[in-house]
């Protein structure tokens, strides 16, 4: 019953307009309904109910990270929420996909421009509207489907084009971020694994790894081929958050382009599937 008292604690506490969400007429409680909960966890209602009656005691580590995003936990308050679901806390040297609650305040003030969140490794934490209508909805991705070095060296699906330079400087900066992560953590499972497997199955990454290349992530403009708005060109800056090692990549309407309109038409649009 820990588990589920500590939720509906942190939940009362979170206010819907803290989190950008509409009052939505009278409310019992002056917190986020378990609804919105799990809306912004990615999670059903049914399961949250679960979790906060005692009736599922074991949530995953994902689940876990996702709650403690979406309450805007700090990491003590994280690594509590852990240690109440029978799961140990993420440990120091390890990637960790943990947003804490002033990045998540920043990131609020960002809604009018698509972006996208990454831990260390580059994989997908979170993303806002904006970014899923523009892109396509990522909500499906599991596994390295969500790891964005993944999908680029094996080809998965994409909206994005971009010219040989564009598309070599891009490589180059990710594989060389990878590298570093690395390096950082070299404790993470998980990061020398997909490491490990990118290498045994692009020779593209296995070539730019083993050339010790050195990139960094700089502004860059790319295509987004939306089925409805035909392409979309877009400035992309990475923003790195330093101590945890967060990616924010922030897309922007290039200057004397059309693309501040597609934008305004991406919100009525809203969010499809990738295609």
């Amino acid at each position: 019953m820990a588990l589920g008292q500590a939720l509906r604690h942190w939940r009362d506490r979170t206010s819907p307009a803290d989190l950008g969400l509409p009052h939505g007429g009278v409310r019992r409680a002056p917190g986020l309904r378990r609804e919105e909960l799990a809306q912004l966890a990615g999670l059903s209602v049914d399961y949250v109910i679960r979790l906060e009656r005692g009736r599922a005691t074991s949530p995953s580590p994902q689940v876990l990270a996702s709650l403690a995003r979406a309450l805007r936990l700090t990491e003590t308050e994280r690594d509590h929420l852990y240690l109440v679901a029978g799961q140990a806390p993420p440990a120091t040297g390890f990637v960790s996909p943990h947003v804490p609650p002033s990045v998540q305040r920043l990131l609020d003030q960002l809604q009018a421009s698509p972006l996208s969140v990454h831990d260390a490794a580059w994989n997908l934490i979170s993303f806002n509207p904006l970014w899923a209508a523009l892109m396509g909805d990522p909500s499906p991705w599991r596994g390295n489907d969500r790891n964005i070095a993944w999908r680029h060296f094996t080809h998965q699906p994409t909206r994005v084009t971009h010219t040989p330079e564009q598309q070599d400087r891009f490589e180059t900066a990710l594989v060389s971020d990878l590298r570093s992560s690395a390096a950082r953590y070299p404790k993470d499972a998980q990061l020398t694994a997909l490491i490990n497997n990118l290498r045994g199955v692009s020779d593209r990454f296995g070539d730019l790894w083993a050339s010790h290349a050195v990139g960094f992530h700089t502004t860059d403009s790319k295509t987004v081929h939306h089925p409805d708005l035909g392409p979309v060109v877009v400035d992309c800056d990475t923003l790195t958050v330093p101590g945890n090692d967060l990616r924010i990549a922030v897309c922007s309407p290039p200057a004397g382009t059309a693309t501040a309109d597609q934008f305004a038409l991406l919100s009525t649009i809203g969010t499809q599937v990738l295609s």
